[in-house]
């Protein structure tokens, strides 16, 4: 127990938390429902967007199907990603609003700030993944080993390949939003990110490796951003410290 006392939700019990959660996945599912049905209205002007990366890759310039079915379930499958991207306000207030209830009255000040950041860092992550890596990897992979063998990519394996991307470089982009949150609950500190600061980023790498395509450069160009905001990271969280050390009295360096 700190000088500011317990702190808020404590007496919460694992039903309660579980109750809430619930709560806030179903908003979140209706929010992302609505979106997905609104981007699927306009799947065909989507789709050439997403296909803009490997289409200059690609003979004649588009994708191939197999089954007669192939085509109608990317385009529902890119409705579903693009939903997900465009609820990402409401989705990310939900999830604040799941954690906050842990929060003393004046960190719940920052909801604002929460809500700006995390909207911003996952968009920055999608767009990072759309116009920086994913033209990269293209060009690495399809001109490795020469020109003569020429792309046959299925419209299913390049949507999966693409959504992965986008996805997991939008949700890896919110490193510094956990960390944060973590630091602001007390479950992490800054001095303990620093001390685990070469395990974070064996991590990281691990990490890195596994969900970018089979080659170094892609593999770096998620890492080399992770690790920056992870630095980041530390920084907020010990700004973070200082005040909550101010709010309850305490001197503002640590002895």
């Amino acid at each position: 127990m700190t000088a500011l006392g317990p702190r808020p939700g404590d007496d919460f019990t694992l039903v309660d938390h579980l109750t809430e959660l619930r709560d806030r996945l179903v908003k979140a599912a209706w929010a992302i429902a609505f979106t997905t049905a609104f981007c699927l209205a306009f799947s065909e002007q989507l789709f050439t967007i997403v296909r803009h990366p490997i289409s200059h890759h690609l003979p004649g310039g588009g994708l191939v199907f197999t089954n007669p079915m192939d085509k109608f379930l990317a385009h529902m499958k890119l409705s579903v990603v693009c939903g997900v991207i465009l609820a990402c306000p409401i989705w990310i207030y939900q999830l604040w609003r799941f954690v906050a209830p842990g929060l003393y009255a004046h960190e719940k000040k920052y909801s604002a700030a929460f809500v700006t950041s995390g909207i911003g860092l996952f968009l920055m992550g999608c767009s990072f993944a759309y116009f920086l890596v994913l033209p990269m990897a293209f060009e690495f992979l399809f001109n490795f080993g020469g020109s003569v063998d020429k792309p046959l990519i299925t419209i299913t394996e390049y949507l999966s390949f693409f959504a992965t991307m986008i996805l997991v470089f939008g949700a890896s982009f919110e490193l510094p939003l956990v960390l944060v949150i973590l630091g602001v609950l007390g479950i992490v500190s800054s001095k303990t990110l620093r001390e685990k600061r070469r395990y974070a980023i064996v991590g990281m790498a691990t990490i890195a490796a596994v969900i970018t395509p089979p080659d170094i450069l892609s593999m770096m160009m998620l890492l080399v951003p992770l690790t920056i905001l992870y630095e980041i990271s530390i920084l907020v969280v010990q700004v973070v410290e200082r005040q909550r050390r101010t709010a309850s009295g305490l001197p503002t360096q640590q002895p």
